[in-house]
């Protein structure tokens, strides 16, 4: 009792502790963390890099991976927030960040979820990666799957909480990655968001390790972890004037640099991009001759829903080129792809396929006298 008692009040005096922001016009170039990566969200497109391929160990940012698995089985309907989850031997065993389960104690999905996101609890992570597999090696075996699938090259993991493990490694721009796929599911948010709370009915309090949190403007998460192997990490999101970027420190000497590390890509982020959504161009054709056709024309369309990034600096804007031929040659079927708009700006390109809204058979004998026949009905 006297070990919780003492962790408790460790936590909440490392709470309370302000983090100063960086100020944005200390520039990138000063960070002091071996590894780094700035990613804006929506596009994945990377603005700031800093040995971004590294591999180095992560510590509690591992929990990333294991949060997407567990909101991945959500949806899919194999856990429910309000299943019971029951701590094994094996998963009350573990140190570090823990919220002291019991073997045999039970917790809801949604407070198990609530220790890991919240508090990074090691005994948690653990029950919940057992609850879903069975088992924490076959957990970990769909977390490098699913790694590989997201294209994380530099990762292997070998637990799912981010305890030294040799060979349990990853990089700047992995977590970044895995962090951007966690964030397509915005219920993360309502746990990385939470300063202060508690579990079993009050009786055990727990405090948010992203101190961001209370220093940072725009920010909704995200990751920290610390080791003796990994020092002090974090994978941090924010939010401003409709761009999300996710900031990801690796190695830092202690949380105070952590936290200035990542303050200063978010501010660096913020103040030199923006972002630019693209449209559907106004002048697209809404239809396209076709020849040897029933039908002399086809409707067109071309959905263009997505984001730019730009820099605020060099104010670029959006060029596109729409590609299409002159006519058709039928049959023409319906979803087919027949040209493309192609927009430039701030160094991308981004294509969107412009496709045929419907189907325009060949003309042949049998339908012409169809047409005949049915026009000559209706009189």
């Amino acid at each position: 009792m006297l070990r919780k008692l003492t962790a408790m009040v460790v936590a909440l005096a490392t709470a309370l502790c302000a983090v100063p922001a960086v100020a944005a016009e200390q520039t990138k170039d000063l960070l002091a963390a071996p590894a780094a990566v700035l990613m804006e969200a929506s596009t994945g497109k990377i603005l700031y890099e800093k040995n971004m391929h590294d591999k180095r160990p992560c510590a509690s940012i591992t929990k990333v991976m294991t949060l997407l698995l567990v909101f991945e089985a959500m949806d899919s309907g194999k856990l429910k927030l309000d299943d019971k989850i029951t701590a094994s031997e094996h998963a009350a065993s573990m140190g570090g960040s823990d919220i002291w389960l019991e073997p045999g104690e039970t917790m809801s999905a949604d407070d198990m979820i609530k220790a890991t996101a919240v508090a990074s609890a090691n005994d948690a992570a653990v029950a919940l990666a057992e609850h879903i597999s069975g088992s924490e090696e076959t957990f970990v075996a769909k977390m490098n799957d699913r790694a590989a699938q997201l294209g994380m090259g530099d990762t292997v993991f070998k637990n799912c909480n981010g305890l030294d493990e040799d060979g349990h490694l990853t990089s700047a721009y992995d977590v970044a990655v895995m962090s951007r796929e966690l964030m397509r599911h915005p219920k993360i948010f309502g746990y990385t968001s939470i300063w202060l709370d508690s579990l079993r009915g009050g009786a055990t309090q727990i405090v948010n390790t992203n101190k961001l949190l209370k220093t940072y403007s725009g920010i909704t998460g995200l990751k920290t972890g610390t080791t003796d192997d990994a020092g002090c990490c974090i994978s941090a999101t924010a939010t401003r004037d409709g761009m999300s970027l996710i900031g990801v420190v690796l190695g830092a000497d202690n949380g105070k640099q952590r936290f200035s590390d990542a303050a200063a890509l978010l501010d660096y982020g913020f103040a030199n991009y923006a972002i630019k959504e693209l449209k559907t161009p106004e002048d697209l054709p809404e239809e396209i001759p076709v020849e040897g056709g029933m039908q002399k024309t086809v409707p067109l369309g071309c959905e263009v829903n997505a984001n730019a990034v730009v820099n605020k600096a060099s104010d670029d804007e959006a060029h596109y080129e729409i590609s299409l031929p002159e006519t058709l040659e039928a049959p023409v079927e319906e979803g087919e792809k027949v040209g493309s708009v192609v927009y430039r700006i701030g160094g991308d390109t981004k294509s969107f396929d412009i496709l045929s809204r419907a189907a325009v058979p060949q003309t042949s004998f049998g339908l012409l006298f169809g047409e005949v026949w049915n026009a000559m009905l209706s009189f």
